[in-house]
């Protein structure tokens, strides 16, 4: 697709406006069909996240695509593939990494090239050099907004003082640049799966069980800017499900599984 072409199609509506257009709906009145079809009368969406949806900027969850396909009478297929589509997009398959230097220095790549959104996720990081980097791009870039979703309490003491630097680097209640961009917290449903990853806006990468040993931290798949936009999404929604942690009080109450080490 040349960039002309590629700018028209930017342009045209996606199938999900193209469905509330059809019914002369506004975007208020999308989010009042969702407050309907949800117990207690409110559902959380916003004319902000429907449009977000709608010019592809976000990913619409599986719970409100199938409420979205019962609104409109349609399929997700129909509704959801201006969404999907970039996936598939040259260079954003995944490129195995199989040696840990090649794992660690990745993610390491990924946290110093974020520039606007980073998102990790995980209790077992016990990497004093990717955790740094973590926080020298935090220093480094006011502007970064950052989440960390733990799963459970930390493994290691290290994760659990990290915690308490980025708390130092930054409060969580601060809007001073009009948005929160310090987002910490903690997954506590315990049959919740676990899950590893590290992503921002421009790649991302998930570690896979070793390719090696049964012991072993050195595999996973590196993936391009396209996989790693829904690994963001899928960071802010696992953030807006668990608990906050957004004190120094709160971090030094979650105990460490492996303190020592």
């Amino acid at each position: 697709m040349d960039v002309i072409t590629h700018r028209r199609a930017t342009r045209e509506p996606s199938p999900l406006r193209r469905a509330r257009q059809g019914r002369g709906w506004t975007l208020e009145k999308v989010v009042e069909a969702f407050d309907q079809r949800t117990p207690g009368g409110h559902s959380g969406v916003t004319p902000t996240m429907i449009s977000g949806w709608e010019l592809g900027r976000h990913t619409t969850s599986n719970a409100h695509r199938q409420t979205l396909c019962a609104i409109y009478g349609k399929s997700i297929d129909e509704l959801f593939a201006h969404q999907d589509r970039h996936l598939a997009a040259v260079g954003d398959g995944p490129e195995l990494l199989a040696r840990y230097a090649e794992l660690h220095d990745s993610m390491v790549a990924v946290v110093s090239e974020a520039r606007e959104c980073l998102v990790v996720t995980g209790s077992r990081s016990r990497s004093t050099s990717y955790l740094q980097a973590i926080e020298a791009a935090l220093a480094a870039n006011p502007g970064l907004i950052f989440y960390r979703v733990l799963h459970g309490p930390p493994h290691y003491g290290v994760l659990k003082d990290h915690l308490l630097r980025l708390l130092e680097l930054r409060d969580p209640r601060d809007r001073s640049l009009g948005v929160k961009t310090l987002h910490l917290a903690v997954e506590e449903d315990q049959y919740a799966p676990e899950r590893f990853f590290v992503a921002s806006e421009r790649a991302a990468v998930v570690p896979i069980p070793s390719l090696t040993s049964h012991e072993a931290f050195d595999s996973g798949v590196l993936l391009g800017a396209g996989p790693a936009s829904r690994l963001l999404d899928h960071g802010r929604q696992a953030y807006a499900a668990a608990r906050r942690i957004e004190t120094v009080a709160d971090v030094r109450a979650l105990e460490a599984l492996r303190e020592r080490e």
